[in-house]
C-alpha cells in the first residue's frame, strides 16, 4: 500500500508543474540584471544597486507568469531609479 501511496504522490507533483519556455527565458533577464548590478553595487558600495540587485535576482522564483514577471521587474526598476534620483 505504500507504494501505491507513493506512487500517487509522485504523479500529483508532477502533473501540477508545468514549466513555460517563454517565463523561462525571460526569467533569465532580470536574473542577469540582479547579478550585474549586485557586482556593480558590491565594488561601489552603493546600497541601493546592492538592493536591487539581490531582488533582481530573487524575484522570479515567485513571480507565476510573465505578466507578473515583467510587472514586478517593471516596478523594482522605477524603485530602484527613484532611489538614485533621490540621492540613495
Amino acid at each position: 500500500m505504500d507504494g501505491d501511496r507513493v506512487a500517487g504522490m509522485q504523479r500529483a507533483y508532477y502533473r501540477s508543474m508545468s514549466i513555460d519556455p517563454t517565463w523561462l527565458f525571460l526569467s533569465l533577464i532580470p536574473g542577469g540584471i540582479g547579478f550585474v548590478l549586485f557586482v556593480y553595487g558590491k565594488k561601489q558600495q552603493r546600497w541601493p544597486q546592492l538592493g536591487a540587485g539581490i531582488l533582481f535576482m530573487v524575484y522570479p522564483y515567485f513571480t507565476s507568469s510573465i505578466t507578473a514577471l515583467v510587472s514586478v521587474g517593471t516596478l523594482l526598476g522605477a524603485g530602484l531609479w527613484v532611489a538614485v534620483r533621490a540621492g540613495w
